[in-house]
């Protein structure tokens, strides 16, 4: 029997060195979301003490760029439903490059939280958009690593993006970081229009995309990232706090810390999906009950470093339950493959718009850091140190 032709063309391009380059431009694009979404939780105390707020309230930012992606996700992906996947993913980080420069000069928090809010649309369309490229360039048996390979660019970013980000937000100032998020993006938009395949795959009913909302499995599949990742959010976020006002560490470690969780989640998503394309469900039940014990761990973990960074390492590892979900809502969608890529990033940022507002109702003394870290005051850790203090 005669392979399809179909098959037979992604198994030649799945061998071919070109997918390795279409792969990395794509993840390049989740290299610069990556370092956006995170950093801004690691620099929250920051842009706090600059803009004169507390955190709680400096948290309505992470919110706001998680409102952005909840409901650009489904309304980019219908309304884009009739073009190209490229012509998307080119026109969604130019968008997401225009958000995060409004953000880098932003006067005041109003415009910062506009500015975040814009940001966000581009993000869950670009991720599920790339999704589908990658999956449409492989064997059916290998959706799950290519998808993972294309989520590596997130990761990757919290292992170096997000250090670098935090550190250039304490060296020359947070609006930096931001600044080099505008300069990853346009990059991105460099590499997609060089190596992304020019064909019409993406072209789709706006109607028939819609489709995928009156389907039961889309919706436990996007609750279970939902309420999975939610705990995730809430500790990454005030990770930072964490160190400073739990640990007792200096600021200038808690790029280590970012970078551990980076580690964790890129390990993750290499060897995770691995599994998921041989038994996809069963993988995603043992990733969340390895989850929610590192989650339970962390409060007992907190008051030392080197327990702190193993839990930290192990959270990190449960984001390969994205790449998972993703493959699952490929599954389940039937013709709204759009639609229901880019849901799965509306419910993970349903977990990070959750995430942050549970944290601080639960621990409610994030909100003195804030004044401790303003630029003509020395931080509460130097005090520490300083018996005249």
């Amino acid at each position: 029997m005669t392979a399809p032709p179909q098959a037979t063309s992604r198994r030649a391009i799945s061998a071919s060195p070109r997918l390795a380059i279409v792969l990395f431009s794509l993840a390049m694009g989740g290299f610069a979301i990556g370092t956006t979404e995170f950093a801004s939780m690691s620099l929250l105390p920051f842009f706090a003490a600059d803009l004169g707020i507390d955190e709680p309230t400096a948290g309505h930012a992470i919110s706001a760029y998680a409102l952005g992606v909840v409901l650009g996700a489904p309304l980019i992906a219908v309304l884009g439903a009739r073009f190209p996947r490229r012509t998307q993913l080119l026109a969604l980080m130019l968008v997401f490059a225009m958000g995060n420069a409004l953000t880098a000069l932003a006067p005041g928090f109003g415009l910062m939280i506009a500015a975040r809010f814009l940001s966000g649309l581009p993000h869950g369309a670009y991720f599920g958009i790339a999704a589908l490229v990658a999956a449409s360039l492989v064997p059916s048996d290998r959706r799950s690593q290519a998808i993972g390979q294309v989520m590596l660019g997130l990761t990757c970013a919290t292992i170096i993006g997000v250090p670098l980000a935090n550190l250039i937000g304490q060296a020359v100032g947070w609006r930096a970081s931001f600044v080099l998020v505008s300069v990853l993006a346009l990059l991105t938009v460099l590499l997609s229009a060089l190596f992304v395949p020019r064909d019409q795959a993406g072209k789709s009913d706006p109607l028939r995309e819609l489709g995928a909302l009156r389907r039961g499995r889309v919706w436990i599949t996007l609750a279970i990232g939902a309420i999975g990742f939610g705990g995730m959010f809430a500790v990454y976020t005030y990770l930072a706090t964490t160190l400073i006002e739990v640990t007792k560490i200096s600021t200038a470690v808690i790029p280590f810390f970012l970078a551990v969780f980076g580690i964790g989640a890129t390990l993750g998503n290499l060897f995770v999906p691995r599994f998921a394309d041989r038994a996809l469900m069963p993988t995603a039940g043992i990733i969340l009950l390895f989850a929610a014990i590192a989650l339970l761990l962390f409060p007992l973990a907190a008051g030392n470093p080197w327990l702190l960074a193993a839990d930290v390492f192990a959270i990190g590892a449960s984001v390969s339950l994205g790449a998972i979900l993703q493959t699952r809502l490929m599954d389940v969608a039937g013709d709204a493959q759009a639609l229901a890529a880019a849901l799965n990033h509306s419910a993970f940022n349903t977990a990070n718009a959750l995430g942050p507002p549970v944290e601080v109702t639960s621990s409610g003394d994030a909100a003195p850091l804030a004044p401790s870290l303003a630029p003509d005051r020395r931080s509460r850790a130097d005090s520490a140190r300083d018996p005249v203090a």
